[in-house]
Order: structure tokens, then sequence, then C-alpha cells
């Protein structure tokens, strides 16, 4: 959703590396920039004039004069002003003292309210608590309907005493819904409401009763991230009409411009606490000013990425994978790799989960054609071995793999390709668990690798230079190929006999040859 204000602040910045200094120009260009790249991206005018300046007043200052790298310093303080025009600390929901906490969901009509609703008690489940949804938006045809599909596939309960179409009092339903939570010691209450324009007074009206009636402890606006500027004009409605503490944004996965998500806690001072970035109900969870101003700048968001593979991954089989990349608990196998590749498919998509690496947004087009459907062709050459095949691939011979093709649908080059790349992986991931580094890439900063000794320059004390005398090069050359490995066993290579010039060096009055080395005695005397 950012891709086009990411790339016009990453040209912005990439102006200003290499100055030592900036000038007053040089602030002017900038902002302005700023200010053109928050436009196009559909931020709020009022939000964009107060940002930039801001940003102006703190780079005119003596926090960039005097830094080391004026560049950074600017890219710090856009980052610092985004993370405040976003809402600046992560708001978390407030819990009732004594239960049921009541979560009102308000919005327009096709902001996503009722599928957040089943996302919101998925999320509730899973942090400990008991939800349970409410169906009081009567209004929508099939609305109640939709709500219990939703809840059903979150595995959380869904009170629906009308089936709405339009008949029933939403008032009557929600209060019903409080005390049934009580009764049956539910200990949060998810309200989802009819959809309703600003301008449609009577809604408004029921929205402002229903509040009313169950005094909820979070109102939630829920807005539809893809509207842009509109977003706030819609949400000042809200906040005059009904009023709400928070702000919830749907369909971050879209190829909008993100405006809403920068203007509406800016300019109705409630902070966004929740964001919803997919179709599936896990494409949820909590929002955090600061990812998010990262993800903008480009660089990455690897605390969001490790919480999710904190939750996909199973620390035993991680750890068992582990010990046998490091040949501690036998061999990493065929299986342990698939394993691996379903864990990291219940993360997402491949291509969001390589976006939150930082440096990955300069490969932004290769990740966003990478088709998800390659793990689940992967995954179906593997199940199409056998487990003696999988535990030992070398195994796996022209028949077998001819067997396996036509077995999983595929041809037989993609099963050579994926026994030759296992391989190379097992062979780069035990090399790197063991300490060795990638291979290829000795000495690597951060890998652990050991530089190659075959990669160092052979140090040659006086024999760079060739000898003028042709019987004496090439006598030189000759003793060059024996090999050096072997010295005499009577410790004589310790005084430099017996080893090739480069280690030993040449003392006066010797020819610098082994004294073994048997040559003709004519060279020998001429030598």
């Amino acid at each position: 959703m950012f891709n086009t204000l990411h790339d016009r602040l990453d040209a912005t910045f990439r102006n200003l590396r290499g100055k030592g200094r900036l000038s007053e120009a040089d602030v002017d260009a900038t902002c302005r920039e700023i200010r053109v790249a928050l436009l196009e991206a559909d931020v709020a005018l009022p939000a964009v004039r107060e940002f930039v300046a801001r940003v102006r007043d703190r780079a005119t200052g003596a926090e960039v004069s005097g830094a080391l790298n004026p560049a950074q310093q600017v890219i710090k303080i856009v980052n610092d002003e985004l993370v405040t025009i976003l809402g600046g600390e992560t708001r978390r929901l407030r819990f009732a003292k004594t239960p049921p906490t009541v979560i009102m969901l308000a919005g327009l009509q096709g902001s996503g309210k009722t599928t957040l609703a089943g996302k919101l008690g998925r999320w509730l489940k899973d942090q400990g608590r008991t939800p349970m949804l409410v169906a009081a938006d009567l209004q929508r045809p099939n609305a109640v309907n939709q709500l219990e599909v939703v809840g059903g596939q979150a595995g959380v309960t869904v009170f629906a005493p009308e089936r709405g179409n339009g008949v029933g009092d939403p008032v009557a339903v929600a209060r019903a819904a409080v005390a049934e939570a009580r009764r049956k010691l539910y200990d949060v209450v998810v309200v989802d409401t009819a959809g309703r324009l600003g301008i449609d007074a009577e809604l408004m009206r029921q929205a402002a009763d229903i509040r009313d009636a169950v005094q909820p402890d979070e109102t939630l606006f829920v807005v539809d991230a893809m509207i842009g500027q509109d977003a706030v004009l819609t949400a000042q409605a809200f906040l005059d009409g009904v009023g709400f503490s928070g702000v919830v944004l749907t369909k971050l996965d879209g190829d909008a411009r993100g405006g809403a998500a920068l203007s509406v806690a800016q300019m109705t001072g409630r902070q966004v606490m929740f964001a919803s970035n997919g179709e599936k109900l896990t494409d949820f969870d909590v929002f955090h000013p600061d990812r998010m101003a990262s993800r903008i700048l480009g660089m990455g968001d690897m605390l969001t990425l490790i919480e999710q593979a904190e939750k996909a991954f199973d620390a035993e089989s991680a750890a068992n994978a582990a010990a046998k990349l490091q040949g501690k608990g036998g061999d990493f196998t065929l299986d342990d790799f698939l394993q691996q590749m379903q864990a990291v498919r219940k993360m997402g998509s491949l291509s969001k989960i390589m976006g939150m690496i930082p440096g990955m947004a300069q490969f932004r087009d290769q990740l966003e054609n990478f088709d998800d459907r390659e793990i689940d062709r992967i995954q179906a050459l593997i199940l199409s071995m056998t487990p003696a095949e999988r535990a030992n691939p070398k195994m796996i011979d022209g028949s077998r793999r001819a067997r396996i093709a036509r077995g999983s649908g595929r041809a037989v080059s993609d099963v050579n390709q994926l026994v030759d790349r296992f391989f190379e992986a097992r062979k780069m991931m035990m090399s790197m668990a063991g300490g060795g580094g990638a291979p290829g890439m000795p000495g690597m900063p951060g890998m652990g690798g050991k530089r190659a000794k075959a990669r160092q320059p052979v140090q040659h004390k006086r024999s760079k230079r060739g000898s003028g005398n042709p019987a004496k090069r090439a006598a030189q050359a000759h003793t060059s190929t024996l090999q050096p490995e072997q010295p005499p066993s009577d410790g004589a290579a310790a005084f430099g006999f017996g080893v090739p010039r480069a280690k030993a060096g040449k003392t006066p009055g010797s020819t610098g040859l082994p004294e073994s080395l048997d040559l003709p005695k004519d060279l020998r005397d001429l030598l």
C-alpha cells in the first residue's frame, strides 16, 4: 500500500547521501519532495502541512548541522515524525475490571466490519480470552448469516436471536447479549453494528442508542484504508455523532496509496489500534506505529517477522532440525525440510515475509511475481516419495525419479532440480550452522565464516623475481612442483632444509635446492 510513498521518499533521501553539510536550499528541496510524496499518497492536507513544518524545524536546527552524517539524521527525523503522525506509542485494548468487556464496532457500509469481528474474536481467543460475537447488524441482507459463518471459522460463539434482513431491534439484541455474556461467563462481547453513512441521521441515532444501551468499554471505528482523504471526513462525522476510542484499518494489503493510515490518527486524535492486511482470519494484529514507519521507509519490520515465526514454528521441531544441521542428531532429511517449509507457509505469503526483511524493498518486483503455489508443487514432489527416499535422497535413481514425477504430476526435471537444490541447501546450512560461513563466502561478516586458505596470497620473500640463468630457473620450476607437505623426519625442516625456498629462504653458499634432489652431475656442478 505504501509503495509509492516509499519510492518517493527513497529518491529524496538518495539525493542527500554523500553531502557532508546540508544547506538551507537542500532542506527546502527535501521538504518540498516530502510534501509532494505525502500529497501523492493521499494524506490529508492539514496533516501534510504540520508534518512538513516539524521536519523543517528539526532539519534546520543543531540536530542536523552538528551531525556527522546529515542525510542519515534527516532520515531519522522523518522516521520519528512518521511515528508521531501514525499515533506515537502502541495503543492496547482496555479491558473492564468486571467482565464482560464490551467492544462496539462502527463504520461505513462495506468497510469490513463483519469480517473484522471474526478476526478480532479469533485474536482475543488466541490471547486467552473467551469472546462472544453479537449480530446487531439487522439491516444488511444475510449479515447475520455471514457473522455466523465467520464466527464458526474462528471458533467463536455468535449470539444471533434475530435473523435480520430488516427485521428486529438491534438495541434490544445488544442489551440481551451483554446479559447472556454475564450468565455464561464470556469475558469479552464484540458487537457488530450495521454500516451507516455520516449523513444518515436515523442510522447514526441508532448507533448512539446501542452505545447508550451497552455502555461499551471500547468503541472501534472501522475504516477502509483505501478511501484516502475522505476517511478523515467520515471519521470526524462518526466522532461527532457516536464517538469512538480507537481506529481499526482494514484492507491494508490493497494497492491504494494509504493516506487514511497517515491521516486519521493525526486529524481525530484517536489512535489506530488494529490493522487488517489480508482476507484470512489470521491476517490481523495490533498496529505498531514505529514498525509501520519502518516499513514505509524501507527498513523492514523484523519484530513482526519474529513474532509471526514464534507462532508458526514449533520450538521442539526447530531445535531438532538445528541439531541435525550441526551434525548432532542424525541427517537433515527431506521430511525435516518439508516440516520447515510448511511452518514458513503458516506465516503467510512469502512475498509479505520477505518484505519485512530490511533492504528487500529494492526487490519488490521480483517478490510480487513470486508464485506461492510453488511451495505446493514442492510439497507434492516430496510427498510422492517413499519414507526411505525422503530419509536418504541419495538412493533416488532414474527409475525412482520417473515414478515420483508421475505421482506428483510434474516433470522429471523438477524432481532432479528439487534433489540437487536440497543437497546444495543442506550443505550450505550445515556449513553455516557449524560456524564455517556460507560456501563461497569466506570470512563473511556476521556469518562466522573463516577465510579460505586457498584464497590467501602466498607470501614470497625473495623469489618474486626469477633467475636470469635458464638452467637455474628450470630447476626452480621443477622444485616448486614437489610436495612440501612431507618434511624430513629428522627435524631438518626446522632449519630450512627439505622445504621450498618460499618458506626456508636461501642461505649464503647454498643452491637453495633440497639435497635429496637427483639432478644430472653437470647441471648440479653448474648450479
